[in-house]
């Protein structure tokens, strides 16, 4: 009883320490971007964990039970795709950032109360001219890009969720070789060794869960009062997903030698 409260408490509060790791906080800060709740931030975070832990729990048993043995490039090859990952998670963020289209404005003469600012429609945010008092708009609220999205895709229920849960896989295959080869060193026993990584990869989950709601507040403020701020957050964590995902990619491929003759991979 003792050993397997050890090993539980272990797994769980290193579980949540994993979940801070700088390319799972950017990653998933590039996804949280686009909400403006927590609740929904904590949900990426969960679904990310769920992706994390399933591909833990797959190759930590291949590892554990079945002897596998990962080769340096394979394993170098696995760490780059989260530094591809990172780079394509940035453009998107910047590519599809709510649009800063300006409009012509209607009417035309100087002493009409015709202006323009940064205004959400929903999850949308973006700029034309129109008036207030009253309140004018050349669209309805519901026609947006994002809103037509949603209805063409929301019968799907869970179409929010797949970006999370693959990159919650991708972070899990560059990672789950080092937490179970540093199991299996530790916990000779592979029944105890597979219920660490469970345990690892619930605490994984929870600690995302909180990283991800904390920072979807931000984001959920700054859409909520100034939609200028929420736009350069957004930016801001694009370009932060880019540039980390260029740094990994140059230590795999070029520090760590897996596009040359002799590959040095120290599962991390």
């Amino acid at each position: 009883m003792h050993d397997a409260l050890t090993v539980a408490l272990l797994g769980f509060f290193l579980g949540m320490r994993h979940a801070t790791d700088p390319d799972h906080v950017v990653a998933v800060t590039t996804i949280v971007a686009r909400h403006r709740s927590r609740t929904g931030g904590a949900l990426i975070g969960a679904v990310w964990g769920v992706g994390h832990t399933l591909t833990i729990l797959v190759v930590g048993a291949g590892i554990v039970l079945l002897g596998w043995v990962i080769p340096p490039r394979v394993g170098l090859g696995l760490e780059l795709a989260v530094g591809i990952m990172l780079v394509a998670l940035g453009l998107a963020t910047l590519s599809d950032r709510p649009g800063l289209r300006v409009t012509a404005a209607p009417g035309g003469h100087d002493h009409e109360p015709v202006h323009v600012h940064a205004h959400p429609h929903g999850d949308y945010v973006h700029t034309h001219a129109h008036r207030h008092e009253p309140e004018s708009h050349p669209h309805a609220p519901h026609q947006t890009p994002l809103a037509r999205l949603d209805r063409r895709l929301g019968a799907l229920g869970a179409y929010r969720l797949v970006r999370p849960l693959v990159v919650g896989i991708v972070h899990g295959l560059a990672g789950s070789a080092a937490v179970a080869l540093l199991v299996l060193a530790t916990i000779p026993d592979p029944r105890w060794a597979m219920l660490y990584l469970l345990v690892f990869g619930i605490g994984t989950i929870a600690g995302m869960m909180l990283v991800t709601a904390g920072l979807a507040w931000p984001f959920a403020s700054a859409g909520a009062r100034l939609p200028a701020m929420q736009h350069g957050l957004r930016v801001a964590a694009g370009l932060l997903s880019i540039g980390l995902g260029v740094l990994v990619a140059y230590r795999i491929g070029v520090v760590d030698g897996l596009f040359g003759a002799s590959p040095a991979w120290t599962p991390r």
